[in-house]
């Protein structure tokens, strides 16, 4: 199973959220691109950027401490928050990130999420964030009237390399990933599913690939060193 580490960015720092609550977010870092080479030289692959305060619509500064990631870390970044438009999904893309994440577009303009799947097939991530069956979007502060099952469904038939579900209840919290309901939308479409979401120990993360889930990411439990990436990607390679 790929681990993944996430950098989620909030006023231009390093932050993680509590349930998707921005009043609940704890600061880690002031340097993005420190963290993030850090991730790297630890052995991370893949690294997931999002911009906190695009996903909610705000101005935001982090369009350019994301390009410096992606230009100085040499990682996979797939980068998400603000995406709702194809010229900015492909702008992304062209700067060298690997992956573009769609979180609302995907729900309120699924011809742009569709056309970008067709035209990236490797490039495009769908964000399925969810409140018990239903999609949050905007930030997660509104539903977006579709179910999860609808939505992995579509992104599937749209060919979208992944699908991040994202349990937002969970988020956050370290008490454990959703690991059956990852697993169960994991078994029914094709695109891996990437959990995220309530992970905080290394039994989580095993309780993750022992289930079938193929990747996962990971926040909140690296920064306040429930354990390390580095023990995280050995436990993954190695025995229960």
């Amino acid at each position: 199973m790929e681990l993944i580490p996430a950098i989620d960015l909030l006023g231009g720092r390093v932050v993680r959220l509590h349930k998707g609550e921005y009043a609940a977010a704890t600061e880690y870092s002031a340097d993005p691109v420190a963290v993030a080479l850090g991730f790297a030289e630890a052995g991370a692959a893949r690294l997931h950027v999002v911009d906190l305060d695009g996903a909610r619509g705000e101005p935001s500064e982090h369009p350019a401490i994301i390009r410096q990631i992606v230009e100085r870390a040499p990682l996979a970044v797939q980068v998400g928050g603000g995406i709702r438009d194809r010229d900015t999904a492909v702008r992304w893309l062209e700067a060298g990130a690997a992956r573009v994440v769609l979180g609302t577009v995907a729900v309120r303009r699924p011809e742009v999420a569709a056309a970008l799947c067709a035209d990236h097939p490797a490039g495009v991530v769908v964000a399925i964030d969810a409140r018990g069956e239903e999609v949050a979007v905007d930030g997660w502060r509104e539903s977006g009237g579709v179910s999860v099952r609808a939505l992995a469904e579509r992104a599937a038939g749209w060919g979208a390399a992944a699908i991040l579900y994202t349990d937002i209840e969970r988020d956050g919290t370290g008490e454990g990933p959703a690991v059956e309901r990852t697993a169960a939308l994991q078994r029914d479409v094709a695109p891996t599913v990437i959990a995220s979401g309530g992970i905080g120990a290394l039994a989580h993360l095993v309780a993750l690939r022992d289930a079938g889930v193929r990747a996962a990411v990971c926040g909140r439990a690296l920064y306040e060193g429930a354990f390390t990436l580095a023990e995280g990607l050995e436990r993954l390679r190695g025995a229960p």
